[in-house]
């Protein structure tokens, strides 16, 4: 088979609709348009949301608007019962948690939570902590420490 020699399937391309050709070509006249008003004239249409001077329905709805703060600070959230898989007296840092499988990558800061208990004493090295998964550590004998 040749370049010259390939071609669409038959069904899959469509002729583009040709207005304004003339009232046999099934498009003339008024050209889709229907007839007078503002959306048949040249430079047509009205501005997303507009409602004909009704009171638009996003003014209706403040909890639809708002904005996305860019600063917002993401963690990734670590619980404290899965620590428990660690040794012993080992320092946990944001690289053994990726090793361990726990986080999928150290892309935002880790922060500790006090869900579950912990059973063995460990160095935990992050970048927060809750109140309560720092006491949590400290009462079987660990560290909390933030980076």
């Amino acid at each position: 088979m040749m370049e010259h020699q390939v071609a669409p399937t038959p069904g899959t391309r469509r002729n583009r609709k040709r207005l304004g050709r003339g009232d046999a070509s099934g498009h003339g006249s008024y050209s889709g348009r229907g007839m007078k008003g503002q959306k048949s004239r040249s430079g047509r249409g009205v501005r997303p949301g507009f409602e004909g001077g009704q009171l638009p329905l996003i003014k209706g709805l403040p909890m639809r608007r708002g904005f996305t703060n860019i600063f917002k600070k993401q963690y990734h959230l670590v619980k404290l019962e899965e620590l428990n898989r660690f040794p012993r007296d080992s320092e946990v840092v944001p690289e053994s948690l990726v090793r361990a499988g726990i986080l999928r990558s150290i892309k935002h800061p880790v922060k500790i939570l006090g869900n579950g208990e912990i059973t063995v004493p460990l160095r935990v090295r992050a970048h927060k902590f809750t109140d309560s998964a720092r006491e949590k550590i400290e009462a079987v004998g660990g560290r909390a420490e933030a980076i």
